[in-house]
């Protein structure tokens, strides 16, 4: 009886020495996946907050003045994005017809590449490049003697007018490997306008008399939300991007 009795006590202290690993497994754990949580809403919070900043300078550059309505904005940075697009022509002042109502912009040549490196990720790809090596006999007036140079294809009428110029040795077909840097670039949307965490609207402050723009998070006070029973998802304001200035930064 007191051999069964010590088999339970055993059995009982196996059972608390597992669930207290497990709760210690638990404490250490959640937490970080929750702080990884509250980052990723912080990041694209901060994003959303940066384009919306972005639109609205675009639009004051096309325009002459910020729109304290965003969606209007966005729709004709946009429209006027798409229209240099469709014609490599439409640049200067310009007339948009959106939404039923005409609006005079005045587009810098620059505008196409500007929106699509702000609104845009850079990445890079390898691309494999087919070529042509030409070898030359050049004329070496530091050596006074012919020597043999080696250049692309693309150069050689070039070199062929170089007076120091004698004839070419060979073509010789050849691959290699160029790092290409490029944007992938996005169009926003609607979502830029939205905390993702609180889906409220983003406070937008514009002083047209000073030119003054002001991004701000719409949370004011601590967010929380319950995760497990015991542990809680909080977020404090995510900042506001203040004339230029970020305050994350």
């Amino acid at each position: 009886m007191e051999l069964k009795k010590r088999q339970q006590r055993s059995d009982l202290l196996e059972v608390g020495i597992v669930l207290a690993l497990l709760f210690l497994i638990i404490t250490i754990y959640v937490p970080v996946a929750i702080w990884e949580e509250e980052k990723i809403f912080e990041d694209e919070s901060r994003f959303r907050m940066q384009n919306l900043y972005d639109i609205e300078e675009f639009h004051n550059q096309l325009t002459g003045t910020y729109n304290s309505k965003f969606f209007e904005a966005m729709n004709l940075v946009n429209a006027a994005r798409d229209s240099v697009i469709a014609d490599s022509n439409f640049i200067g002042e310009q007339t948009i017809l959106l939404g039923g109502a005409n609006y005079s912009v005045d587009i810098p040549e620059s505008f196409p590449v500007e929106f699509d490196t702000t609104f845009g990720f850079k990445k890079f790809r390898r691309d494999t490049i087919s070529d042509t090596s030409v070898t030359l006999i050049m004329y070496s007036e530091e050596l006074s003697r012919n020597d043999t140079s080696y250049i692309q294809l693309k150069n050689l009428s070039f070199m062929m007018d170089d007076p120091n110029f004698i004839d070419v040795l060979e073509k010789t077909p050849v691959e290699r490997v160029e790092l290409v840097e490029y944007y992938d670039t996005f169009v926003p949307d609607s979502s830029t306008y939205y905390c993702p965490l609180t889906k409220n609207e983003y406070n937008l402050k514009i002083i047209e008399e000073i030119k003054s723009l002001r991004v701000a998070s719409p949370i004011v006070e601590t967010y929380k939300e319950p995760r497990y029973l015991i542990f809680s998802f909080k977020a404090n304001s995510h900042g506001m991007i203040s004339d230029g200035t970020r305050s994350w930064d």
